[in-house]
């Protein structure tokens, strides 16, 4: 991806667009960050295998600890998502050593994109300006803060799932013999988006999801601009909000096929900008599952003003998936973007064409454990078994 460059190359066509990435690692809590060695050698890391880094995470863990962090995967939490502050099942970063965070971290960066990793560790990082802007310095208001659940024991065969999430980040893996076969929802929030005071005033996180959205709604012509912007009645918030099973919005915004093409690739960029923050290889299948559902019928919508500073929400929309980006709270200085998979959330039709690929009646199927009665999955600490259906 190219994103710096193509702000650039937008720019003049677009208006002015002022960006700056924040390139952080924070320390697990919501104070310290990370030298930069450290992150680095977090990022290294990124190499491992998820099962890998999932495994050795585990084995750190006392007895105790597993059994908050790992739950069957087949648990009613595992589709219990949310981006707000609250306390979750599973085990908080704040609980853990600091070898075991770091072992958290190094699970998180073998899942994501450096880009991502960053992302998320910058998201992290805002709690500690949130401390200064509510005189909350011991964070009372804000912990329990971020949650590592693991769902089923993971492995290089078989299913398992896991969680990284808390305020303003929610990223949901669901992992098939040792490949990331899902990797929604994917929520990342910003709050300030812009520090306005402070030693870390001006610094903005997540600027390309904005500066992108506002590049492309600009270059609209008039005519395109009947169907793709609309100034009034700007969301509050994200219009799917934390629902446990995605759904298509009602139909809205200029379609693909009635973009030019310079703005043709402004979109494909606003989307790889949201795909990106997974890792290449997911990135690239999400790119590709949309190319094949069909690209001319993507819609994208903008609500509200163009100016920056002014509440604004927009969304992208086709056959297979939702993203969605809106501004509004705080005067206008508070991100939530979303990215939603119709059929894919929480891995639920990699998980039936898994299924039906290993029926019972097949030898497949029986070496996978899905013989006839009950049989068993390596869920959390001692298992359980249930009736084949």
């Amino acid at each position: 991806m190219h994103t710096r460059r193509t702000l650039a190359v937008y720019a003049a066509a677009a208006g002015s667009l002022r960006t700056a990435t924040l390139l952080v690692a924070v320390a697990p809590g919501p104070a310290r960050v990370l030298p930069s060695a450290h992150a680095a050698h977090l990022l290294q890391r990124a190499a491992d295998r998820p099962h890998d880094a999932a495994q050795a995470f585990v084995r750190a863990l006392r007895p105790e600890q597993r059994a908050k962090a790992v739950l069957p995967f087949d648990d009613e939490e595992r589709i219990n998502w949310h981006f707000v502050p609250r306390a979750r099942k599973g085990i908080a970063l704040h609980d853990l050593t600091p070898e075991q965070q770091k072992g958290a971290l190094r699970l998180l960066a073998a899942c994501l994109s450096e880009q991502g990793y960053r992302k998320a560790e910058a998201v992290r990082a805002l709690e500690t300006v949130l401390q200064e802007i509510e005189n909350d310095p011991a964070g009372r208001y804000r912990n329990p803060t971020y949650y590592v659940t693991l769902f089923g024991e993971p492995g290089a065969k078989g299913v398992w799932g896991w969680r990284y999430e808390g305020h303003h980040l929610s990223f949901n893996f669901t992992v098939r013999d040792g490949t990331i076969v899902a990797s929604s929802p994917q929520f990342l929030g910003a709050n300030p988006a812009k520090v306005l005071q402070g030693v870390k005033a001006g610094t903005r996180t997540l600027p390309e999801e904005e500066d992108l959205g506002r590049a492309l709604a600009r270059s609209l012509t008039p005519v395109q601009r009947e169907k793709g912007l609309k100034l009034t009645d700007v969301p509050g918030d994200i219009l799917s909000g934390a629902s446990r099973e995605a759904k298509s919005l009602p139909a809205a915004g200029v379609a693909y096929r009635d973009l030019d093409a310079t703005q043709k690739g402004m979109l494909l960029e606003l989307i790889r900008t949201h795909a990106g923050v997974q890792s290449k290889a997911v990135a690239e299948a999400r790119v590709a599952a949309i190319r094949k559902a069909g690209m001319d019928d993507v819609a994208f919508l903008w609500v509200g003003e163009t100016e920056p500073g002014k509440g604004h929400y927009y969304r992208i929309q086709g056959a297979t998936f939702l993203v969605e980006y809106d501004n509004t709270q705080n005067r206008a200085n508070h991100v939530h973007a979303v990215w939603r998979d119709f059929r894919g959330d929480f891995g639920r039709d990699a998980l039936a064409e898994h299924y039906r690929a290993f029926s019972a009646d097949t030898l497949a199927g029986r070496s996978h454990g899905h013989d006839g009665g009950a049989h068993e999955h390596p869920h959390g600490p001692g298992g359980h078994t249930h009736e084949a259906e």
